[in-house]
């Protein structure tokens, strides 16, 4: 590793454990003072006001805080987007703060206090979010003024993409500075990537793979490659210690049905919730759609969901009426004249997709999970990639990994890693960071970009998919 890639990487830790110091202590002093507060007023023997017995309870929360931060990606700044990083630590302080109100009651031998702890932290939960976005958010900006990008070399296979293009768009976080074909020798490869930081290892075949994973190794250098989908299968494979050879175990049994009914009872209670606060809004929409040609308010389609099963999705009508009056589908363009005045507006703002809230009490969708194709697109892309079936082990979703990191014109290769990445590595922590994201989104005009006839149709000739 170069002295400077050393200073690089010195310099990043530096600066993400000092605001992860920052923010733990900031959240731990803001509960310190609730509870100090509360056992003043509260602890009529006076023992909880102690020394001792404050600096346990103060440690105790800085543990709690620490340990959820640490294990839902709250202390990723540097690493993650914004809004990614606000939801991992929106979830860990809500974790930590829900803990605490047991331990509360525990400490204190007074379960009649729950509800006022249950108030208390709640409030507490709100400030603490609020403090540490506007921290996160400003300590990111600093992260990419003090931190250079990363200077990589794209090692790249047989059929070239625009990964690297992509990569460079992230200006502040890298730079590809030279591009290079695994056909090369490998003492040429070696020499160049001696000037570099890390190495990106860009749809290699299985073969030119390994051999450079193994130099990279050897070399000590940051790699950063594209995953097959066989590499995202067996990602949260369990190590067995059975004999003198290791083994991985990878169970293929899906997510757990206590998972399952978690999900669902968040599907039904966040979809009903929002159903009742926005009806306002979509009463006007509703009016404004049917007053502008006197057509229909819904549009039904049918689509796929978990095991193929077939299904009518509900939509407000962006279009003209029989806009596929032919029944063939026709994806729409970015200035498809058959998209009417207020469908622009809709589309743009994914208003048209809330119905779907609908599909989602009724067990057809849930919140999050695999964008349900039509079934004319599930066959065209089978035929290409035979595992683009594999997505359909999860029920569809209103939003998804694929629809806040991808575009409408994603292909579909992409679209089925980002949709197996989500089923093997499931968590209802995973799902709102998705819905974070997704407010992300709806002010992020470049992911409404629509279909066009390069994007329709699906990669061919990837090696070892």
């Amino acid at each position: 590793m170069s002295p400077q890639t050393t200073e690089i990487y010195s310099k990043k830790y530096a600066l993400r454990y000092g605001f992860a110091f920052i923010e733990t202590v900031i959240v731990t002093v803001m509960f310190a003072k609730v509870w100090y507060d509360f056992v003043v007023v509260h602890n009529q023997t006076n023992h909880l006001t102690g020394l001792g017995n404050l600096g346990m309870a103060f440690g105790i929360y800085l543990i709690i805080v620490m340990f959820f931060m640490k294990k839902l990606g709250g202390y990723t700044i540097g690493v993650n987007r914004k809004m990614v990083i606000l939801a991992s630590q929106v979830s860990a302080l809500f974790c930590a703060d829900f803990v605490e109100i047991f331990i509360s009651m525990a400490t204190t031998g007074q379960f009649r206090f729950g509800f006022m702890f249950f108030r208390q932290y709640a409030v507490l939960w709100a400030v603490q979010s609020l403090i540490t976005a506007v921290l996160s958010y400003f300590m990111v900006d600093i992260y990419r003024k003090v931190v250079p990008p990363l200077r990589l070399l794209e090692i790249h296979g047989e059929h070239r993409n625009t990964l690297s293009e992509k990569l460079n768009e992230l200006v502040y976080k890298y730079r590809v500075v030279k591009s290079l074909p695994a056909t090369l020798p490998m003492d040429e490869l070696i020499s160049e990537m001696e000037d570099v930081d890390a190495v990106l290892l860009n749809d290699l075949p299985s073969t030119d793979k390994n051999h450079l994973l193994k130099k990279c190794f050897e070399l000590d250098k940051r790699v950063y490659l594209t995953p097959k989908l066989s590499d995202i299968m067996v990602r949260n494979s369990e190590d067995l210690n059975l004999v003198d050879t290791p083994i991985y175990l990878f169970r293929n049994s899906g997510i757990p049905r206590w998972k399952l009914a978690v999900k669902r009872l968040f599907d039904i209670v966040s979809s009903a919730l929002v159903l009742v606060i926005l009806s306002p809004i979509f009463a006007v929409i509703a009016y404004l759609i049917h007053h502008e040609d006197g057509g229909p308010v819904f549009f039904r389609q049918e689509r796929v969901t978990q095991n193929g099963r077939r299904f009518m999705i509900l939509k407000f009508r962006s279009m003209i009426v029989d806009a596929e009056k032919d029944g063939r589908p026709h994806p729409a363009g970015e200035d498809d004249p058959r998209i009417t005045k207020i469908g622009k507006f809709i589309r743009k703002t994914r208003i048209d997709e809330f119905p779907q809230l609908v599909n989602i009490i009724k067990g057809d969708m849930s919140v999050v999970g695999p964008r349900p194709e039509r079934w004319e697109h599930v066959e065209k892309y089978t035929e290409d990639i035979p595992e683009f079936k594999l997505r359909l082990k999860a029920k569809a979703g209103l939003t998804g990994l694929a629809q806040v990191y991808g575009k409408y014109n994603t292909s579909a290769l992409d679209k089925l890693k980002m949709d197996l990445m989500y089923i093997e590595n499931f968590s209802l922590f995973m799902d709102v960071q998705i819905l974070f994201e997704t407010l992300r989104v709806l002010f992020q005009g470049e992911s409404t970009e629509g279909f066009t006839e390069e994007a329709t149709n699906v990669m061919h000739d990837y090696e070892g998919l």
